[in-house]
């Protein structure tokens, strides 16, 4: 998490001198005879839900201008009434029962994105201007991405660091540079792959930075429990984190599993008391390992039969 002190809020905040928000260039808002639900997304995967009063209707893949942190930010509309109502569920906390308090403004004008393209394109040399001032402050933080808010109000740092990192000195730096409110975010490696992409072992593009909606916590439980390597090397991500792909499919090993013993359970058959060593869940067989330490291999439908027929066996014994 961010390091912030009481007193931080004017040392890491300073209004941009001679840089007035774009005015309303592209119509005013029309009011809508119902108001839309819409899910915008930002640059880095960020995504935000707003809601629209604007004739005619949005649709997907349009810039438009929505209300920001004291003052307006231009994004692209992804998603549109009761789709993004659906995505909007699947965020933690969120209530996609009520509209978002946040509003578009309008839809966006040609010179609109000729602007944040040209943002865009300062955002790389700010991006190493600033690794290059953190460096002189002698900070441990890796400097990850850089994004202007559309109308220059404010400057977002995003970094990852081991360790809380105290920087209000460098906030008063950058702030007294570029002339403009700044914020420092602290994200974790996970959220930074999201954020710049990239392909992963499989050939394609990261499912984090994809289509996966919400990174959720990945164990080393979930690899065990599908019988993988527990080689590093083998089920860690671009990220150096274990790769999220280990969630997919861990709820069919699991359920799977329970029709059969565990491993390292007795159990009694035609060949007397054997050892589950071993279940392959998917040709339904089962390894056993006999008193001498011989091993042999049977069907799980033959296993129970076997168990059954020896259990009777005992009882009439």
């Amino acid at each position: 998490m961010i390091d912030r002190a009481p007193h931080e809020k004017d040392e890491r905040t300073e209004e941009a001198s001679g840089e007035a928000p774009l005015p309303a260039a592209h119509g005013i808002i029309a009011r809508g005879p119902q108001p839309q639900f819409i899910e915008v997304r930002f640059k880095g995967k960020r995504r935000d839900f707003f809601t629209a009063h604007v004739t005619p209707p949005l649709r997907g893949h349009e810039y438009i201008v929505v209300e920001a942190d004291r003052g307006q930010d231009l994004g692209l509309v992804s998603a549109t009434d009761g789709l993004a109502r659906r995505k909007c569920e699947t965020c933690e906390g969120c209530n996609a029962t009520s509209l978002p308090n946040r509003r578009v403004l309008r839809r966006a004008a040609p010179v609109d994105v000729e602007r944040i393209l040209e943002l865009r394109d300062e955002e790389g040399r700010i991006r190493r201007e600033v690794r290059q001032i953190v460096a002189d402050h002698k900070l441990k933080m890796k400097i990850s991405d850089a994004e202007w808010q559309w109308d220059r109000n404010k400057l977002i740092i995003y970094f990852t660091a081991d360790k809380r990192v105290d920087f209000r000195t460098l906030v008063r730096s950058l702030a007294k540079k570029y002339r403009t409110r700044i914020e420092l975010k602290q994200i974790g490696v996970r959220d930074e792959a999201k954020r710049l992409d990239g392909v992963g072992r499989c050939g394609r593009e990261l499912c984090s930075s994809n289509w996966l909606p919400e990174l959720k916590p990945v164990t080393l439980q979930l690899a065990k429990d599908q019988n993988l390597s527990l080689n590093p090397s083998q089920i860690s991500g671009a990220c150096g984190r274990l790769m999220c792909s280990l969630r997919y499919e861990h709820d069919f090993y699991v359920q799977a599993r329970k029709r059969f013993p565990k491993e390292g359970r007795q159990v009694r058959t035609s060949v007397g008391e054997e050892e589950v060593v071993g279940v392959n869940i998917f040709a339904n067989r089962v390894m056993l390992k006999g008193p001498g330490g011989e091993l042999r291999t049977v069907a799980l439908e033959d296993l129970k039969r076997e168990t059954a027929e020896a259990r009777r066996s005992s009882r009439k014994n």
